[in-house]
Parts: structure tokens; C-alpha cells; sequence
């Protein structure tokens, strides 16, 4: 038996950081994807004819200890998503992965049960996680996450004293570019710089408050189509962002060239380099303003496919 699926990338639009502190966060699904395919083998479990190692493979290795599946694979995995660029390219293997290895042990799949495996394994091999990432690339769409359950509710996923509600949210058909900075830095140490302004300052307090509003005035304006104020909103929440720490010259060199061209723009993820997105009906010129500024880009649109199989 061979079974094949895919799963698309994301880009978190509003409320990082913020989300941390009971805020919530808003994510959409883009139009690039990671495809896994897996069929028996009559040897070993190998992934792209490779022996399976957690060294080189460690999320799919905890995929297949999620789902309990001790037969020998022969996994082929392929992806359009950059690794680091804040496009969710491991939550979109886990999420692909998962997909045909339920289809192989159950045959029934419900994206409620992917979403929460996906989660866990992405908890598991990087000692902590939002369900953000996993969630949208399972439903594809856009995903609103907050403490409450609310309207279009789609599931709660929790982990211990945490729990999550995770809510459909409809777009529009928009194009983003995304703009790769080339500098890594890690997530844990700047979510811990934001904490200690948060902990000794209530200004740090309301800068997150504010970003929280600005994630539900985004989300409705996303869905009535209103883009321009969409792109206020990003502007702002970028502001915000920056008050807090977590921005980078590179950051704001690439974001500042690209809002020639936008509706706004801002940084995507936890920041201090990683990626930014831009909001635009002028795509390529935004793409050449970041390549000149130093940066990678890579044009997007959203899109609602979440996981899917077949071809």
C-alpha cells in the first residue's frame, strides 16, 4: 500500500509574543507545501533511501513512535519551504507525515487527531511548542488561537496546565512576501527578554494588550477583505513588536523597503532576525527590494487547503 499527502507552510500574521500571555495569535496557510509519501519495505524503515536516524530525521522518527507503527517504511519526503524561515516547514513535515501514517494504521483521519499529534510531536522533539504552527498547516485556512473558545471553534489542544482553543478563521485570497533575513536567533532567549519587561514594567503590559487588540481587529478586517487596514494594522503591531526588543536592524532595514510597495509590513515569528512579511498586490517589486536590502524573499499567497492526499 502507498499513500501520499501534503501539507502547506504558514506565516503567524498577528500576536506573537503577545500570545504568551493569554493574547491571541493569528495564522494563515501558504501556498507552499511539504509532500510525504510511504509504502512498505521489505528491509528497513529508510527516509529518502537513507536508514531512519533521529540525528537527520528526529520528527519523523517521533511520528512514527506518536502513531505506533513498528513496520519497515520506505518514507520520501519532499519540500517547498525553506528550513528556518518562519514558514513552519517542520510542523508542515510532521503534519504530512502524520496524515499518511494514519491512513496506513486507521485509515480514518481527522484533522482534530493530526493537529494534536503534530503538536505533540513538535513538543516532544523541541522540548516545548504552541500548537500555532501544526494546527494551520493541518486546516489550512487561517487559525485564530486563544484562551477562550469562541466562534468557529475547531478544537482545544493542551499540554499539562496549558491549554489552547484553536477557531477557523476565512481570508481572502492575498499574496504576502516573505523576506529572510539570513540571521538566526533562537526563540527561547527573546520570549525570556520580553518576559522580564512584561514582569517589571506594566507598559510592557499594555504594549501586549494592544497587540492582542490588533490581532481580532485584524482577523475581522482580513475576513471582510478590507487589506488596507490590514496593513495598518501590521505597521502597528511591528511598532509594538519593536518597543518590546524583539525587532532587529535587518528586520527593520527589509521591512522599511518593502512598505514602498505594501500594504504593511512587519517581523514574522519570534524576531531578532528570522523573516519578515509583507502584505502587497505588488509582489515581485517587494521581492526585488529585499533582495537588493540583503534579504531572501519568497512570494506567497494564502491559501484554505490544509492537509491533503493524493497527488
Amino acid at each position: 500500500m502507498k499513500v501520499k499527502a501534503s501539507a502547506p507552510g504558514k506565516i503567524i500574521l498577528f500576536g506573537e509574543h503577545a500570545v504568551v500571555y493569554g493574547e491571541p495569535a493569528l495564522a494563515l496557510a501558504v501556498n507552499k507545501r511539504s509532500f510525504c509519501e510511504i509504502s512498505s519495505s521489505s528491509s528497513e524503515t529508510t527516509v529518502n533511501g537513507y536508514p531512519i536516524q533521529e540525528e537527520y530525521h528526529s520528527y519523523i522518527l517521533e511520528c512514527l513512535n506518536r502513531v505506533g507503527i513498528d513496520d519497515d517504511l520506505k518514507i520520501e519526503t519532499e519540500s517547498e519551504l525553506p528550513s528556518g524561515a518562519g514558514m513552519g516547514s517542520s510542523a508542515a513535515i510532521s503534519v504530512s507525515t502524520l496524515g499518511c501514517l494514519r491512513k496506513l494504521a486507521e485509515n480514518e483521519v481527522t484533522e482534530e487527531q493530526i493537529a494534536e499529534d503534530a503538536f505533540n510531536v513538535e513538543f516532544e522533539v523541541q522540548g516545548n511548542a504552541s500548537p500555532i504552527d501544526t494546527s494551520t498547516s493541518t486546516h489550512g485556512s487561517a487559525i485564530m488561537v486563544s484562551e477562550e473558545k469562541e466562534e468557529d471553534f475547531l478544537w482545544e489542544i493542551g499540554k499539562k496546565e496549558k491549554r489552547w482553543n484553536i477557531h477557523h478563521r476565512p481570508i481572502p485570497d492575498v499574496k504576502f512576501v516573505i523576506g529572510d533575513t539570513g540571521v538566526h536567533s533562537p526563540t527561547a532567549p527573546l520570549v525570556k527578554k520580553v518576559k522580564r519587561f512584561y514582569e517589571k514594567n506594566n507598559f510592557a503590559k499594555e504594549i501586549v494588550e494592544d497587540i492582542g487588540r490588533i490581532v481580532r481587529k485584524g482577523s475581522s478586517h482580513l475576513e471582510s477583505g478590507d487589506i488596507e487596514r490590514v496593513g495598518e494594522l501590521m505597521d502597528e503591531n511591528q511598532r509594538l513588536l519593536s518597543i518590546l526588543g524583539v525587532s532587529h536592524p535587518k528586520l527593520e532595514r527589509l521591512i522599511k523597503g518593502a512598505r514602498k510597495y505594501s500594504y504593511g509590513a512587519k517581523l514574522t515569528g519570534a524576531g531578532g532576525g528570522g523573516s519578515m512579511i509583507a502584505l502587497t498586490d505588488q509582489p515581485e517589486k517587494v521581492a526585488e527590494v529585499i533582495e537588493r536590502r540583503g534579504g531572501k524573499p519568497y512570494i506567497l499567497n494564502s491559501t484554505e487547503m490544509g492537509l491533503s492526499f493524493g497527488e
